[in-house]
């Protein structure tokens, strides 16, 4: 079953601030995965920080996980989805980007973990 289960925020000019501000105000715990970039992981919808600025994103980025990437991608392209960044490894998955035909721009996503 396919459902949103992260949520990526831009963090790019106050990375450090923004992480030091969700732990503060909700008790977030958040784990690093390079200078740039942090997630919580241990809720049933996490969030990541993504501050690193070649990748960065001007809103929220809804991530849908599915079991099936490529499936995905091909549904996706035929319901008309408008592929934004084809299928890419990051650690621990593999993921695409799509524009919906709102203007809404979301991700969808599989881990390589067994």
């Amino acid at each position: 079953m396919a459902r949103i289960d992260y949520v990526e925020l831009p963090s790019a000019t106050a990375h450090e601030l923004t992480r030091a501000f969700y732990s503060k105000a909700f008790g977030w715990d958040f784990a690093e995965y390079g200078p740039t970039y942090s997630a919580t992981g241990n809720g049933t919808t996490d969030v990541g920080l993504q501050g690193d600025p070649p990748d960065g994103i001007s809103a929220p980025l809804p991530v849908i996980r599915v079991d099936d990437l490529e499936a995905a991608f091909d549904s996706v392209t035929k319901a008309n989805g408008i592929i934004a960044r084809p299928i890419f490894s990051f650690p621990g998955g593999r993921r695409f980007h799509f524009i919906d035909p709102g203007g809404n721009e979301l991700a969808v996503w599989t881990t390589t973990e067994e």
